[in-house]
This record gives C-alpha cells, sequence and structure tokens, in this order.
C-alpha cells in the first residue's frame, strides 16, 4: 500500500512543479505587454534608475529569486528599442550633487572640475543630501528624465553627455 501511494505522489508533485514553473514564467511574459509603471521617484526610492533596460531585468531574474524585486525591475525599466533610445537628445542638463558628499564621487568631482565647461548647457547644482545625479532638459528647460550617476567614472558622463546633450547654440 505504502509503495503504490508513492508513485501517484511523484505524478502529482510533477503536475504542482509545472504549474509552479508556468506561474514563474507568466509574470515576465505578461510584463513586457501590459505592466503597470511607476514614477521616476518611485524607482529611485527602490533603488533603480532610469537607465534599466528591460531585457536587464529579465536578467536580473535568472539570478535573483525574489519575484517581488523583479517584479519592481520591470515596473521601471524602459523597454530595449534601441532604434528610440538612442536617438533622443536633450538640450541641458543640470548636474545635482550634495556639496558635503562631493569628497565620495571623486570621478564626479573631476568632471566638474576639469571637464564640464565642454558642455555650457549643463549646470551643477549643489542640493544637501542629493546623491549625483543628471537632472535631463528639453527644449523648454522643463525635467524630462532624471539619471543616478553615483557609479559612473568620468568618461561614462563625457560619452553620455556627448550622445545625449544637444550642443549649445551659438548666440
Amino acid at each position: 500500500m505504502r509503495f503504490e501511494a508513492m508513485p501517484a505522489a511523484r505524478g502529482y508533485g510533477l503536475v504542482v512543479l509545472a504549474i509552479v514553473a508556468a506561474a514563474a514564467a507568466a509574470p515576465s511574459s505578461l510584463a513586457s505587454s501590459s505592466r503597470e509603471q511607476l514614477s521616476t521617484r518611485q524607482c529611485e526610492d527602490l533603488g533603480f534608475s532610469g537607465l534599466a533596460l528591460c531585457s536587464d531585468c529579465n536578467a536580473f531574474a535568472e539570478y535573483v529569486k525574489d519575484q517581488e524585486l523583479v517584479s519592481d525591475c520591470l515596473k521601471c525599466c524602459t523597454e530595449d528599442s534601441d532604434d528610440e533610445t538612442s536617438k533622443i537628445t536633450y538640450s541641458g542638463a543640470v548636474l545635482e550633487v550634495c556639496m558635503r558628499k562631493l569628497v565620495f564621487y571623486p570621478e564626479i568631482v573631476g568632471f566638474i572640475e576639469e571637464e564640464k565647461d565642454k558642455f555650457p548647457s549643463v549646470k551643477v547644482q549643489y542640493v544637501f543630501n542629493s546623491p549625483p545625479k543628471l537632472i535631463m532638459l528639453d527644449d523648454d528647460g522643463q525635467f524630462k528624465e532624471t539619471i543616478r550617476i553615483d557609479n559612473w567614472k568620468r568618461e561614462h558622463v563625457l560619452q553620455f553627455l556627448r550622445e545625449k546633450v544637444k550642443p549649445a547654440s551659438p548666440k
């Protein structure tokens, strides 16, 4: 009697395993079509910046088994559309940082002291307790996107600004 129950239990376990696997796979396919988006501020509070691509979240899901964390990533990511993303440019930017925290960001200090003058449409704004971030501006000088740059090297800041900020028009 005991031996007869075991095969049935194994079969049931495989069905449960298949259902769990299907349920785990379902959110990633649903997330790409009709997912809830969080505001920039909510994403920043969760530790996600506007630079995360949805493919990064899918790769993240392979290594992190916390479904809620992966779900938050998917709510904050940008679709992987190279054509659209690479074409976006901004009229200017504000590099916002806390003056007291600058000591912890030598790459940002180097950029401000030695490279910033190459970008006349980029302004530095010191805000108490603000982590280093670029606030990208549209043609009207209005906020469009915030990008945290805590871990960026000077070269990354330079490359990003060269690609994304339109050269200042001569007056």
